[in-house]
């Protein structure tokens, strides 16, 4: 064993190094400057010179010498995101950025004749390579609004959101991280709702035709008939009512009677749809042979969200990583939305499903990265519509679709508006103070339109590909 030539704090295990470091940090990120916290982080596993702190350099040697490089890695990461996480709540996020760039140091890659400093720099190299650097890069360069991660071309940057769920949801990353992932992925959705709410508020209204708004989706005017499309469904025949009928019916079957039922309530309101038997013979095929031990049980809330993750990965991914033979076939066929009701319907009656589906969507963004923009634009419509979808769906927002009339206007005007179908309504949002939950656990949309989009415009019903 390597004897320790800094004089560390005799007896100091692992965990009480790494402890020492980062209640060291947890003290001055919340009283210094970012720069001179930058500055102490530099000097500790940068240059490794002597702090302000007597025991933090001893401690970091205390790791070097235990020769466990995961470990190493772990105590920096965490390290950084006590930094991101205090940051952030502080909005210094110019710091966070800085944080990054620390990291190319040309120091780092400098050769030395001290076994202690070539491990440290080994290690650190190493770092920089990994997804845990990649993943500190995205937190940056989001934290700072930039667009893209030095890549002009790169698309799936606006999904953001979606990447960084599966950072929060893996236990095995520090709660620390965890925790900024989780924060910024809702800073992100909830500045999309409000983006998507003002655009949809001024983008109608002849009074602001002066007044720009910036459209936050990527599919142009048609965004406006979409968001449309999918609030008309209110009131009684909504999505949440259903949700909540469907459990009612099912609170005392087996859990074979339920898997029947399930798919049925899927693909009740997309029924019209020719591919919808298809999918449905697909879900029907799969679900008899899952979980049979229980089927002759009452369902459970366990189950349900068991099952309800594999309907996930049969319509989106089943190795989590390359897209399943379902989610090709649904979407080469143009069918984004009706993918998107279902996953709707399906958080719908197990709202501990969603952070299992994002994680999914990021599966299918890291697969489709490699591929360029013009042979993603069917995926990238789904990703649209399925941010869209579920943005109105939300718990901060309220979707109200109001037809707009003149005054005074004759009985063949008003059959005129009438045959405008979807032209002839205007979108109301309204933001929320909290949010609002019904008695299934689901984010409550409030009430709106009584009928189906079909009934309710008086028009034909719309076709699932947005136009």
């Amino acid at each position: 064993m390597e004897s320790n030539e800094y004089g560390a704090r005799p007896g100091l295990s692992l965990a009480q190094a790494q402890q020492v470091i980062y209640d060291f940090l947890l003290e001055i990120v919340k009283i210094w400057h970012p720069q001179d916290v930058l500055e102490e982080f530099r000097h500790l596993f940068i240059h490794h010179t002597d702090s302000v702190s007597s025991q933090t350099l001893p401690a970091l040697h205390v790791i070097l010498f235990a020769n466990n490089e995961p470990e190493f890695r772990n105590t920096v990461k965490r390290c950084c995101y006590i930094l991101v996480n205090n940051w952030e709540v502080a909005r210094q996020f110019d710091a966070i950025q800085d944080l990054v760039d620390l990291f190319s140091d040309p120091l780092i890659q400098r050769r030395t004749l001290s076994p202690t400093l070539k491990r440290l720099r080994h290690w650190l190299t190493r770092f920089l390579e990994s997804e845990d650097f990649e993943e500190l890069r995205l937190f940056a360069a989001r934290y700072t609004e930039e667009r893209t991660l030095n890549r002009p071309d790169d698309w799936t940057a606006r999904y953001t959101p979606y990447l960084l769920v599966p950072q929060y949801v893996n236990e095995d990353n520090p709660i620390e991280q965890r925790q900024a992932a989780r924060a910024l992925s809702r800073r992100l959705k909830d500045k999309f709702k409000f983006d998507l709410a003002m655009y949809t508020a001024y983008s109608q209204s002849s009074q602001h035709r002066d007044r720009s708004v910036e459209n936050p989706t990527a599919l142009g005017d048609s965004a406006l008939r979409l968001v449309k499309a999918i609030v008309a469904r209110r009131g009684e025949f909504s999505y949440k009512n259903l949700a909540r009928l469907f459990l009612e019916q099912i609170k005392e079957s087996t859990y074979a009677d339920f898997k029947q039922s399930l798919t049925r309530y899927l693909l009740y309101t997309v029924s019209g749809n020719p591919i919808s038997k298809h999918i449905q013979e697909q879900l029907d095929a799969r679900l008899a042979t899952l979980y049979t031990e229980s089927d002759f049980e009452p369902w459970t809330p366990s189950l349900v969200l068991r099952t309800s993750n594999r309907i996930v990965d049969y319509l989106m991914t089943e190795d989590q990583e390359q897209p399943s033979p379902l989610f090709s076939m649904v979407l080469s066929q143009g069918n984004a939305l009706t993918l998107a009701i279902i996953l709707l319907k399906l958080v719908l009656v197990s709202r501990q499903t969603l952070p299992y589906m994002e994680a999914r969507i990021a599966s299918l963004i890291r697969y489709y990265e490699q591929f360029p923009r013009s042979e993603c634009q069917w995926v990238i419509n789904f990703l649209e519509v399925f941010q869209i979808t579920f943005a109105i769906y939300g718990d901060n927002t309220e979707y109200n679709l109001v037809k707009v009339t003149q005054r005074n206007q004759g009985t063949e005007a008003l059959f005129l508006a009438e045959r405008q179908g979807l032209d002839a309504f205007r979108i109301f949002s309204q933001r929320l103070n909290r949010a609002q939950f019904d008695g299934a656990g689901t984010p409550d949309g409030g009430a709106g339109q009584d009928k189906r989009i079909d009934d309710t415009m008086g028009g034909a019903p719309l076709s699932d590909q947005p136009p």
